[in-house]
C-alpha cells in the first residue's frame, strides 16, 4: 500500500498565507490531480510532500510511514518520492537509458543487470523500446515526457509527484502524451499527484481531482461527481463552463431568467430561498424564436468539434443577462439572431448562505 495522506498542513512566506490546514488522500494506486488558479499553493503542497520545502505545521504519512510532522523531516531522497517536473528535465548528457536509469544506483539497485532489465522493462511500459540509445536532444517532447516518467518510475517508488508535466507541449500533442503517461502510470499501479491549472487535463486523466483554493482543498471527488455534483458555486464556474444565474428555490424547482428548473436533492433548501442556480452550457438547447425563453445571439467561439455560444437573455429585474450555450458540429448562429432557449436535465441549486 503507498496511500499518502495530509493532514493540516500549513505553509506561509513572509507572513503570507499560502497553506491553511490542508487535507488530502491520495488512495493508493490512483492519480490525483490537485486543481487550482496560479499562486493557490499546488506547487508548495507538492514541494513539502517531496521534501523540498519544510512546512510551518501538519503531518504527511507515505505508504503508512510518517514522513513529516513536528520534530521529523525525513530527507527527499529517503521519502522514495519521484518526481517529473514541468520540462522532463532530462540529464542532456546521457542517453535515454542512461536517463531512466541514473537513480538506480542510489536506490540500492547494486547489480548492472539487474538495473539493465529494470530499465529496459520501462522503456517497454511506455512505449519507447528501441530507444535505449538516443539522446534527449532526438526525442520529440512526448518522448522526452514519458521518459521523465520512466526515470520517476526505475526505483518503484511509493509516490509519483507530476509537476505541470504537460505544460511545455504544444496543445495537438498534449492530449495524446496525458493518455500515455495516465496508462503508464496505472500499468505500473503507481499512486501520484498530479499538479495542474488546466481544468481539461485534470478531468481527462485523474481518478480523483482535489480542488484547491485560498490554501485548502475545498472539494475531493471522482471527475463526473465534481462536475455533475460540485460543492458550490465557486467549483463548478472553476470546473468546466457553467452558467450561475440568480434564482429563487420554488417547490423543488428553481425559477430564473431561464425558466423554472428540475433541481437536484444535493444543497436544495426551503421553498422561497434566494440563491444561485448552476447549468451546464451543454444543457441550454438552442431552438427556433418563440420555441422557449426569448433570446438573441451574441456572439459564439468555434472549436472545430462544437461551438460555444454566447446569448442575451432580457430580464425585467436584472437587465440583460448573459448566457452560455453549447452546440455540436459547425456554426449556426450569427450575432444578432432571435432565438428561443431551453434547458434540458435537472440543474444544481446553492442557497445565498452557502457562499
Amino acid at each position: 500500500m503507498s496511500e499518502l495522506v495530509v493532514r493540516g498542513l500549513v505553509k506561509s512566506f513572509d507572513q503570507t498565507p499560502v497553506l491553511r490546514g490542508l487535507d488530502l488522500t491520495v488512495p493508493s494506486g490512483q492519480l490525483t490531480a490537485v486543481l487550482g488558479p496560479s499562486g493557490c499553493g499546488k506547487t508548495t503542497l507538492l514541494r513539502i510532500v517531496a521534501g523540498f520545502l519544510a512546512p510551518d505545521a501538519g503531518e504527511i504519512e507515505i505508504g503508512g510511514r510518517m514522513v513529516c510532522r513536528t520534530g521529523l523531516s525525513v530527507p527527499p531522497e529517503r521519502r522514495r518520492v519521484g518526481v517529473v517536473p514541468q520540462e522532463g528535465a532530462l540529464f542532456p548528457h546521457l542517453s535515454v537509458a542512461g536517463n531512466i536509469g541514473f537513480g538506480l544506483i542510489g536506490a540500492g539497485w547494486r547489480r548492472r543487470a539487474e538495473r539493465a532489465d529494470r530499465v529496459a522493462e520501462l522503456l517497454q511500459l511506455v512505449g519507447l523500446a528501441g530507444y535505449a540509445d538516443r539522446m534527449p536532444h532526438e526525442l520529440s517532447g512526448g518522448q522526452q515526457q514519458r521518459v521523465a516518467v520512466a526515470r520517476a518510475l526505475a526505483p518503484r517508488p511509493a509516490l509519483v509527484l507530476l509537476d505541470e508535466p504537460f505544460s511545455a507541449l504544444d496543445s495537438a500533442l498534449r492530449a495524446a502524451v496525458r493518455e500515455d503517461v495516465r496508462q503508464v502510470l496505472h500499468a505500473a499501479q503507481a499512486t501520484a499527484v498530479l499538479v495542474t491549472h488546466d481544468q481539461q487535463e485534470a478531468l481527462s486523466v485523474a481518478d480523483v481531482i482535489a480542488v484547491l483554493r485560498d490554501g485548502v482543498v475545498v472539494q475531493a471527488a471522482p471527475p463526473d461527481q465534481l462536475y455533475a455534483a460540485p460543492g458550490d458555486a465557486g467549483v463548478a464556474a472553476f470546473v468546466g463552463e457553467a452558467v450561475v444565474l440568480d434564482a429563487v428555490l420554488r417547490d423543488r424547482e428553481a425559477e430564473c431568467v431561464l425558466g423554472r428548473l428540475p433541481v437536484r436533492a444535493l444543497h436544495s433548501g426551503p421553498a422561497g430561498q434566494p440563491g444561485t442556480v448552476v447549468i451546464r452550457p451543454e444543457q441550454v438547447q438552442i431552438g427556433p424564436a418563440g420555441d422557449g425563453i426569448a433570446a438573441v445571439v451574441t456572439g459564439s467561439v468555434f472549436y472545430g468539434h462544437d461551438a460555444l455560444v454566447r446569448l442575451a437573455v432580457v430580464d425585467r429585474g436584472a437587465g440583460q443577462v448573459d448566457v452560455r450555450a453549447r452546440t455540436l458540429g459547425p456554426l449556426a448562429y450569427q450575432p444578432g439572431t432571435e432565438v428561443g432557449l431551453r434547458v434540458v436535465g435537472d440543474v444544481v441549486f446553492f442557497p445565498a448562505d452557502a457562499g
